[in-house]
C-alpha cells in the first residue's frame, strides 16, 4: 500500500501549492522554482491515479479530490510536526549543554568528563569551549564554568600557580627549574611575583616564550620547552599522567578562579544541580592533592 503512495515531498509541495493557490508562491516558500514544485505535483497526481489541480493559463485551481487530499496532508503533517517536536523535547530533557573556556575544557574537563556519564549514563553532556561570556538564558547553555575574579562569590576553587616541566628535563628542585627557559601567559610579572614569594628575587630569569591561553603553555611545558608557571588545575591531568612534574615551592594565589553557574529555567535545573555537585567534589580532591606535590612530607 506505502508504495503506491506519493513521496513525502511530491505532498509537501501539494500541500503549499493548494494553501497558498500558486506554484509560484510554494516555490518562494519552498526555496524551489515553481517548475520544481510543478513537476513533483505531476510526479503525485501520476501515483494518485487523479488530478489534484486544474490549470489554467494564469492559474491553478483544486479539483475536488484535490481539496479532499489537502485536508488530509496538512493534517498528517501537524501530526508529524508535533510527533517530532515531541521527540525533540524527550532528546532535549537528556542533554546537558555544558560552557567554559578552551584552556579548561581541553586540560581538566575533557579528561574526567566520563566519571560523570558513569553517574549519569542516560545523560548527554556536550561541551562548548568558547572564551565568550555564555548566556543561559537563550537555553543554548545549561551549565558555564566561568573564569571570575578570586573574589567572586560561589567559587568552585582559587587556582594556584606552580611550576611544571617535563620529566625528561631533568630538574629535581626549585632551582634547577628556575635555571630553565620560563614559559609564561603573557607578560612576566606573574613569575616575578612567584619568584617574589619563594625567596629568588636575586634570581636573573631567562624569560621564554609567552603563550596567549594558559592551556597552550601546560602543553609546551610538557613538550620540554621549559618551565612553566601554570594554574595547577591545568596542568593537573598532566601532572597525574607523569607528562609533567613540579617541586616544592610556595605555590601563588592566583587572581581568578572558576565559578559554576547554571540553568534554573524548565527541566535542566536539577541536571545542572547534579553537575556542579560533581564538579565540587572533583575539584575539592584535586585542591587536596596540592599540598603534598608541592610541599612533601605534608599530610
Amino acid at each position: 500500500m506505502i508504495d503506491r503512495l506519493p513521496r513525502v515531498t511530491g505532498l509537501v509541495d501539494f500541500e503549499c501549492a493548494a494553501r497558498l493557490g500558486s506554484f509560484r508562491l510554494a516555490g518562494l516558500e519552498l526555496h524551489k522554482t515553481a517548475g520544481a514544485v510543478s513537476l513533483q505535483v505531476k510526479q503525485a497526481e501520476q501515483r494518485l491515479g487523479f488530478a489534484l489541480f486544474i490549470r489554467h493559463p494564469r492559474q491553478i485551481e483544486l479539483t475536488g479530490k484535490g481539496r479532499e487530499l489537502a485536508v488530509i496532508v496538512r493534517a498528517a503533517l501537524r501530526t508529524l510536526a508535533a510527533g517530532i517536536t515531541a521527540l525533540q523535547a524527550e532528546d532535549a530533557a537528556v542533554v546537558l549543554r555544558v560552557s567554559t573556556t578552551h584552556s579548561l575544557a581541553m586540560k581538566w574537563l575533557a579528561p574526567r568528563l566520563h566519571r560523570f556519564g558513569l553517574r549519569y549514563p542516560d545523560l548527554d553532556v556536550r561541551v562548548e569551549a568558547t572564551d565568550a561570556l555564555a548566556s543561559l538564558a537563550d537555553g543554548s547553555c545549561d551549565v558555564a564554568i566561568r573564569h571570575l575574579r578570586a573574589d567572586t562569590a560561589g567559587l568552585l576553587f582559587r587556582d594556584q600557580l606552580i611550576p611544571v616541566f617535563s620529566p625528561t628535563l631533568g630538574a629535581s628542585s626549585l632551582d634547577a627549574a628556575l635555571r630553565l627557559p620560563l614559559l609564561r601567559e603573557g607578560g612576566s610579572d606573574l613569575w616575578l611575583a612567584f619568584l617574589s614569594l619563594n625567596g629568588r628575587t636575586a634570581l636573573q630569569p631567562l624569560f621564554s616564550r609567552s603563550y596567549s591561553h594558559a592551556g597552550l603553555l601546560v602543553q609546551a611545558a610538557a613538550a620540554g620547552h621549559g618551565t612553566a608557571l601554570a594554574p595547577y588545575a591545568l596542568a593537573f591531568q598532566d601532572l597525574e599522567d607523569g607528562r609533567l612534574v613540579t617541586c616544592e615551592c610556595e605555590p601563588l594565589p592566583s587572581r581568578y578562579g572558576y565559578a559554576p553557574v547554571a540553568s534554573e529555567a524548565g527541566g535542566k535545573a536539577d541536571l545542572g544541580r547534579h553537575f556542579t555537585a560533581w564538579l565540587k567534589t572533583e575539584t575539592d580532591e584535586m585542591m587536596r592533592s596540592l599540598d603534598s606535590r608541592v610541599r612533601p612530607g605534608t599530610t
